[in-house]
């Protein structure tokens, strides 16, 4: 049997592919995706396999989107972190969903199901059916960005957000600094970051930069009622100040 595997966390997807050679060693991994794009390149110009495992939420959006998008004629076993109890929704009719971290012994039982399967295809899931029940559900549990593509030169990169120190805007662009000091453009405005981000991992302290938590080393009171911060890595400016209107809910934000 040929599977591929599409997950935008690089140590889940080596993780399951090690956890699907442990279940069944005959079973060919014929590729690990991380992103709509690639998905939709790569069904293109490859034939269908057997079976995918697809994870839920990808870099560059739900996955919902590779099939609105290309031909995909194959079964899915859909990963995800929703609530174990609404996504039990998606269980009618399907193949089989996976809730991560992903256990060898579901694992084991998600194939066993698919392999007693006479038609897996006519059995598997709805995408229509998972995109109304998500939306019904409205994201109960909010789905913040997990990482960002950027591209360098003329390849691309996936950064995760637990890697990143801060965003900051300069001469109206938007750029990335990373703990390791290393800044990347990325076309994202602050305003649509402040949506996008986990608000228990980043703030926005003014009109031109959003800090991580782990990124705050320490802070004293500035003139006029605002808050001085020193970052690691130190920014640029040093002088990194909260707006004064935004003091009170940044001290929450760090007492959580």
């Amino acid at each position: 049997m040929k599977v591929l595997i599409i997950e935008d966390e690089v140590l889940t997807s080596r993780r399951l592919r090690q956890m699907i050679s442990q279940a069944d060693d005959s079973i060919q991994v014929m590729d690990m995706l991380d992103s709509i794009e690639s998905s939709v390149e790569w069904f293109e110009t490859n034939p269908n396999p057997d079976l995918i495992f697809m994870d839920i939420q990808l870099a560059d959006g739900l996955c919902f989107e590779i099939f609105n998008r290309t031909q995909v004629d194959c079964p899915v076993i859909f990963t995800t972190a929703f609530d174990e109890y609404a996504i039990r929704a998606f269980s009618v009719n399907s193949i089989d969903y996976l809730l991560k971290p992903v256990k060898l012994q579901e694992l084991q039982r998600s194939l066993r199901k698919f392999n007693k399967l006479k038609n897996p295809l006519e059995a598997s899931f709805s995408i229509k059916e998972i995109h109304e029940v998500l939306m019904k559900m409205n994201l109960s549990q909010p789905v913040y960005k997990s990482g960002f593509l950027v591209k360098t030169g003329q390849a691309y990169q996936r950064i995760s957000c637990s890697t990143i120190a801060c965003f900051y805007t300069e001469n109206k662009l938007t750029y990335l600094v990373l703990f390791n000091g290393k800044k990347c453009l990325i076309d994202n405005t602050l305003d649509m970051l402040e949506k996008e981000l986990d608000p228990a991992m980043f703030f926005r302290i003014n009109r031109q930069v959003i800090v991580s938590i782990t990124s705050v080393e320490s802070m004293h009171t500035s003139f006029g009622g605002s808050l001085k911060l020193h970052l690691n890595p130190k920014a640029e400016p040093d002088d990194v100040l909260v707006s004064r209107r935004r003091t009170a809910g940044f001290k929450e934000w760090m007492n959580r």
